[in-house]
């Protein structure tokens, strides 16, 4: 009983179990769900919403929000052919370039934050929609093919039977847990959160850690983009659109609070698998886009009231 109550008490621990209880069920009830191939290709389809969801745990995490993450995971998708030199037989110029350009994007993010005071809500759905206009105007709703040899290789390969998403995956998972966990800059973030004025008088900079948040929050979102690329093959107008409302339910689902000040990205991780088991579940009953909507919005909802996640204030 002890053990049961720590787990819910736990929030990433309890979404951790939640994950395996679901994939054990469908395993054995489900032909081929189990099978090595299909659930590599769920922690590929994770890795882009877990890498999104980084930025925007941190962003959370000190009470803000990120609207914008999927227009820049669309701007860096369409950009990176456009942008890549042919002079450089690797490529990785080009990455460079478009990680410059997201982390950028997230940049005047946190400026209108922290010097013009705008809501970070505000600022970010702005920038999302000037983004989307900027992104019709430059590419004229046509799909842009890839020819980047990096990209490519981060997209397709599989080292060891393993897709190198999910290694970029691991390596962005290791270096945000020891960014919030074992660095003070991740205390600082936790301290603006829970209580921003208290933070302030303690001589933590606000405006230096709201620029750098929302930089780190652009990056992320530009990586995802060049493995979203990679996977593709091909950037179009909304590729992005899908990981906005994941990203922030990945980051709920892992027991991160909303309002901020609580959390940890070692939940998002699990909450970021648990979006895409749900919805490849929903696949399976093979129904119509509107009711794999509905369902998938009444399962979001079911499991947020499952593991209890906003704590009272």
């Amino acid at each position: 009983m002890n053990a049961v109550k720590s787990i819910f008490r736990n929030p990433p621990l309890l979404t951790f179990v939640l994950v395996a209880l679901v994939w054990l069920v469908a395993g054995l009830t489900l032909p081929g769900f189990g099978a090595y191939g299909h659930l590599r290709y769920l922690l590929e389809l994770a890795a882009v919403i877990g890498i999104v969801a980084a930025g925007q745990t941190l962003v959370i995490l000190m009470g803000g929000i990120d609207l914008s993450v999927g227009a820049v995971i669309t701007v860096t998708a369409i950009l990176l052919p456009l942008i890549s030199p042919i002079w450089d037989p690797t490529g990785l110029v080009g990455i460079a370039l478009a990680l410059a350009i997201a982390t950028g994007i997230g940049f005047l993010n946190g400026a209108g934050a922290a010097y013009l005071r705008v809501p970070p809500i505000i600022m970010t759905l702005a920038m999302a929609t000037f983004l989307q206009g900027l992104l019709v105007v430059v590419a004229g709703g046509s799909a842009v093919t890839v020819s980047n040899p990096a990209v490519i290789l981060l997209g397709q390969a599989r080292p060891f039977g393993v897709p190198s998403g999910v290694l970029l995956w691991l390596v962005v998972s290791a270096v945000v847990l020891a960014l919030i966990h074992r660095m003070p800059i991740g205390a600082r973030f936790l301290a603006i959160g829970a209580n921003p004025l208290a933070a302030r008088l303690s001589g933590v900079s606000l405006t230096r850690n709201t620029l750098i948040l929302y930089a780190l929050s652009g990056f992320f979102a530009g990586l995802a983009g060049i493995l979203v690329l990679g996977m593709n093959r091909q950037g179009y107008v909304g590729i992005g659109d899908p990981y906005l409302l994941t990203s922030i339910a990945a980051v709920v689902l892992g027991g991160s609070s909303i309002l901020g000040g609580r959390g940890t990205y070692a939940g998002t991780i699990p909450g970021a698998i648990l979006l895409v088991t749900t919805t490849a579940l929903i696949t399976v009953v093979n129904a119509s886009p509107g009711w794999r909507s509905i369902m998938f919005g009444t399962l979001i909802l079911a499991l947020l009231l499952i593991s209890g996640r906003e704590a009272r204030r």
